[in-house]
């Protein structure tokens, strides 16, 4: 072996070890609509006495922290997001009402002098606060003595001896407990059974407790901090969530709940086990059709497949990268994609044997590898760039799967030109693998190639006849956005959908007569697969939906809620606004990109097959009447990288074919590329369709729409590559004045920095 190819062994080995040892060693993090639970998005509000900025969320995500923890909840997360925005994971949470009423309570905790008996007349003046105590009779109350924020702690407690009930006793910090001390003394000087001798503790605009100060307490002497306690008419449920709140703190900002997502674990379980059965079936089905294209070497490739799911998947452990179901999604899309790099080397090294009579299969790989780097790095920085975009620009588990996407992209790579080439070069050293041409797989022009070849077809002659299909498809598609319309999902409109699980079989119309019934009158209901249920309603708090449900179960028996997804209208059309953005950066940047790497013709044409497959997508999913949501958007940029990826490949080979035959017609050269080039694209459409076939059918419902995305998006992406991108380059170098590519000198050097090494088995001697 060459030490280039020891090199190599020796990393893949290292990177296969470590991988194995941290995939026995190490969980996967999983997010919470794989194994279950509650998400939920608390939006800041400013208040009287602070901002919602940076300082005050981060104090807010504390004191909520503190209160979560109290509750008991296991691994709980709490991470700011922007500057007033917190994200709430709790695992295991299915009921989120009682975690919504601790969670987001503004709980804004306040003492009060008791001033005497209120009136009607008092409540709507702004000369004092004018509230209702426990047994609804007014009180007038003094402003504001002391806060939550001074309550060092709180405990609820049965008290048997004296006969109070539960009550709430509570530990002041030092200056706060001067300050009840204080306020305490005050009321202690009106006579017994004095309003006046009350204090008032309110606690979100009502009076919890207004307790008259004993009577053993003598005037200005008050009560110290560590002897007080509430009381009143508490229930036990009521007085320790009332201890929770106050030992929580009041929160320094006033929180609503923008977003709320509730998974049920059985939803979770069904769609791994879903993925994963795509995922093997999808990539045994992809290592047979490739170990059958191109044998051996198909093979080696297959076993580099597996080293890459292995790598992959260590990545994401030792990360600790949230796995969400878009994010195992990608990972088994990046399964398909993975053999995109191993389809080029190979098609050129079948190139090469094929050129060069006598060409040992060393060398031809060797070349094989070479002449397809380019292309493999363009195509795999289009790709991280729609990951980039997914990451930055998308939301919850649109950012896992563009994590996730990122890393499968990396991992690919590495296992196509580290793990596979190390296998490859090792191989074609073999006499035996290098005389038996259907051993190797590299030897044989293959079938597509020869047809090709054969009938040569002309299919530019005439380009505009294929803008004429792509602009006649065009209109179809936006047709069916006007006429069918976009179904947003509830992520872009806001609104609330929720699925249930009946004991009994309820059929959609029998349901929409119960929820009317009920008082939900505008409720959505459709099915949602398996005998499901999926109500989309507008505004609906917890406490509506639980009666949603209840009125569900009196017609359908056991009604169990597997999914439940709450978005608040602000936060809809911040994700409309963001995934259009999003859409906007995505062209611009690849625009960017392909100028540079490109020519600005070549850099149009690819934006334009781009644009031409969004409409196309959008378009289906209208005919279709499908959900366009966050997952979809992250499909669309999947398409989109996937697009891009396909012209690279073609504009690359044009670029190469032209530089060498500078006196020809663009239209000749753009049909030759071509033609070259269609074996690899065939090849790797194949290897993603049958994992997301396997998605499609095996992945269930999470996944359909996902599946059906991405499906129609690479067949449309791989015509318009070949009969869109490159119809438009060649009506753009009409009117172009710009010089063809630049010719390699026939060393296969060029001067300067960017001069390339010649090939170690070539001595440079010619005959």
């Amino acid at each position: 072996m060459t030490r280039a190819t020891t090199v190599r062994a020796v990393l893949a080995a290292a990177v296969l070890l470590v991988s194995v040892l941290i995939t026995l060693t190490m969980s996967p993090r999983l997010g919470l609509d794989l194994q279950g639970g509650t998400r939920m998005v608390l939006q800041a509000q400013d208040s009287a006495t602070a901002k919602a900025d940076r300082e005050s969320t981060d104090r807010t995500l504390e004191v909520l922290r503190r209160r979560i923890d109290s509750l008991g909840v296991s691994e709980p997360t709490l991470t700011r997001s922007g500057e007033d925005r917190i994200i709430v994971e709790l695992p295991d949470v299915q009921d989120p009402r009682k975690a919504a009423e601790v969670v987001g309570r503004t709980a804004q905790l306040s003492f009060h002098a008791v001033r005497g008996p209120g009136t009607e007349q008092q409540k709507g003046k702004a000369t004092g606060l004018t509230l209702p105590d426990e047994d609804g009779r007014l009180l007038s109350l003094g402003p504001a003595r002391l806060t939550g924020a001074g309550v060092k702690d709180a405990g609820a407690s049965f008290d048997a001896q004296q006969g109070a009930g539960w009550t709430v006793a509570l530990d002041f910090h030092k200056g706060a407990g001067r300050d009840w001390t204080r306020l305490t003394g005050e009321a202690a000087c009106h006579p017994a059974q004095d309003e006046r001798r009350r204090v008032a503790i309110v606690l979100d605009h009502q009076v919890i407790s207004s307790p008259q100060v004993a009577p053993s307490v003598g005037c200005d002497v008050g009560l110290p901090s560590g002897s007080t306690q509430i009381t009143g008419s508490f229930g036990a449920d009521e007085a320790r969530d009332l201890a929770l709140l106050i030992k929580g703190g009041a929160l320094p900002l006033p929180v609503e709940i923008v977003e709320q997502r509730t998974v049920g674990p059985t939803l979770g379980a069904a769609a791994i086990d879903a993925s994963a059965r795509a995922a093997l079936i999808g990539a045994a089905a992809t290592a047979l059709f490739i170990t059958f294209v191109y044998r051996l070497f198909g093979a080696l490739a297959a076993t580099a497949l597996a080293a890459y799911g292995v790598i992959s998947y260590a990545a994401l452990v030792a990360l600790g990268v949230t796995l969400t179901l878009p994010g195992l999604a990608g990972f088994v899309l990046a399964i398909g994609m993975a053999v995109d790099a191993n389809v080029l080397v190979f098609e050129r090294a079948r190139e090469e044997y094929a050129e060069r009579s006598g060409r040992s299969l060393r060398s031809a790989m060797t070349a094989g590898f070479r002449n397809a780097w380019s292309a493999v790095a363009d195509s795999n920085v289009t790709t991280l760039i729609a990951a980039g975009l997914l990451f930055f620009l998308g939301s919850g588990p649109v950012k896992g799967f563009g994590v996730t996407l990122a890393i499968g992209v990396l991992a690919s790579m590495f296992s196509a030109l580290v793990i596979a080439r190390a296998l490859t070069e090792i191989a074609s050293r073999s006499r035996f693998v290098g005389d038996y041409r259907g051993v190797n797989g590299i030897a044989r022009p293959g079938r597509v190639r020869t047809w090709l070849a054969r009938r040569d077809p002309q299919l530019f002659r005439t380009p505009r006849r294929w803008l004429l299909i792509s602009t006649a498809l065009i209109a179809v598609a936006v047709l069916g956005v006007v006429v069918r319309g976009v179904n947003l999902g509830v992520e872009f409109t806001g609104g609330r959908l929720v699925e249930y699980s009946t004991s009994r079989p309820v059929d959609v119309e029998t349901a929409r007569t119960v929820l009317a019934g009920a008082g939900f009158g505008d409720a959505e209901v459709t099915t949602a697969g398996a005998g499901d249920l999926s109500v989309r309603t507008g505004d609906l708090d917890n406490h509506e939906e639980h009666a949603l449900r209840a009125a569900l179960a009196e017609e359908g028996g056991r009604t169990t809620k597997v999914r439940d997804e709450l978005i608040g209208p602000s936060l809809g059309d911040e994700l409309r606004r963001n995934a259009l953005i999003a859409l906007a950066v995505a062209v611009f940047v690849q625009l960017a990109y392909l100028a540079v790497r490109f020519r600005w013709t070549f850099a149009l044409a690819s934006v334009a097959a781009l644009v031409h497959d969004v409409i196309l997508l959008v378009g289906a999913f209208a005919w279709l009447g499908r959900t366009v949501d966050g997952i979809f958007l992250a499909a669309l940029l999947t398409v989109i990288g996937y697009s891009v990826n396909d012209s690279v490949v073609v504009f690359d080979r044009v670029r190469e074919l032209w530089a060498k035959a500078r006196r020809e017609s663009v239209s000749t050269i753009a049909n030759r590329a071509v033609l070259q080039t269609v074996p690899r694209t065939v090849n790797t459409g194949m290897g993603a369709l049958f994992i997301l076939a396997a998605l499609a059918v095996l992945g269930g419902d999470s996944l359909e729409d996902f599946a059906l995305a991405l499906l129609i998006g690479i067949c449309v992406g791989t015509y318009s590559s070949v009969l869109t991108a490159v119809p438009v380059a060649l009506t753009l170098e009409k009117r172009a004045k710009t010089p063809p590519p630049a010719r390699k000198r026939a060393s296969g050097r060029t001067s300067g920095a960017g001069a390339k090494r010649r090939d170690p088995l070539d001595n440079g001697a010619r005959v």
